[in-house]
């Protein structure tokens, strides 16, 4: 598929879902970090078409995106709109919820309470990064909760399943029917991961568990929310070995009598260095992050690994 063009003369994003299995398509985000070239569509989001309604997963930055994903999930299919998920509290997963006033928006209960907290401070940083592509755009998170199970909708066989880690509230899909695993923020592929909430411990526990379900339920193919999708466990490994480096190297550097400036200076493995978002992603999670690793060789509060 030809990479999105994002117009920002006449703020159009250029959608272009793709289908990647029976009735299910992915519009894919730039595998890149936020910017206003890319209209600060960096995210995978998708719909499956079920023959009894139209799922849909995670509804983009901006008023903008959702009124535009509606469009080309209606160039699609006549079949009306019965759930919209977003998959954690990142504002790129909920902030398109404005054009789906009209539907019920659901993700767990942890993710909307995040939402509501935190909603405010994500606007503002998204019309400072991303300008006037955030126009008219309000937080609105979910107004349903969902709660993790077995969905039989139409011809498809989902399920929801609860996770945590990368935030403390991360909503997974399982489409059973097609094979396809939506694996939200726990998986990233080709881009450093984001860490803004995260619990390193409980992000790898995660993966683990992640890993036993597509060997258990013949995964075809993973959709992360960010990065390309690909079939296999190559994002998975890509994120967990990006936890542990990231964690080993803040706890060793602390251990080493480094400062922040000193950490933020160090390069960083030749695998890692290709990916996406990379150094800036780092350099955001060494900022958070190191000062608890700090803490912890001087005798304070323990880092979260």
């Amino acid at each position: 598929m030809a990479q999105a063009r994002p117009d920002m003369a006449r703020l159009e994003y250029d959608l272009r879902p793709r289908q990647i299995a029976e009735r299910t398509w992915v519009i894919e985000g730039a595998v890149e970090d936020f910017s206003r070239a890319n209209g600060c569509n960096i995210i995978n989001t998708a719909f499956i078409a079920t023959g009894a309604g139209v799922v849909v997963v995670n509804t983009g930055p901006s008023r903008l995106y959702g009124e535009q994903q509606r469009r080309a999930i209606e160039r699609i299919t006549r079949e009306p709109v019965v759930r919209v998920l977003s998959l954690n509290l990142h504002p790129d997963y909920f902030f398109g919820n404005q054009a789906w006033a009209d539907r019920p928006t659901q993700a767990l209960q942890g993710s909307i309470n995040g939402m509501q907290a935190e909603g405010r401070a994500y606007a503002d940083n998204l019309y400072r990064l991303c300008g006037d592509w955030m126009k008219g755009t309000e937080s609105t998170p979910s107004r349903q909760t969902v709660e993790p199970g077995a969905l039989q909708i139409g011809s498809h066989r989902l399920e929801l399943r609860r996770l945590s880690g990368h935030t403390s509230d991360d909503l997974v899909l399982i489409d059973h029917t097609t094979g396809v695993l939506f694996a939200g923020g726990l998986v990233f592929a080709n881009r450093v991961p984001t860490t803004p909430h995260a619990d390193f411990e409980a992000w790898q526990a995660s993966l683990v568990k992640l890993s036993q379900w597509m060997a258990d339920h013949r995964i075809r193919q993973v959709v992360p929310s960010h990065g390309p999708l690909h079939s296999g466990m190559g994002g998975l490994e890509q994120t967990r070995d990006w936890l542990r480096w990231l964690t080993s190297h803040m706890r060793e550097s602390a251990e080493r009598g480094l400062d922040l400036s000193e950490v933020l200076r160090l390069p960083v493995p030749e695998r890692f260095k290709g990916w996406a978002a990379q150094p800036a992603e780092l350099h955001r999670s060494i900022t958070q992050w190191y000062p608890r690793y700090e803490q912890q060789v001087l005798g304070g509060p323990a880092a979260r690994r």
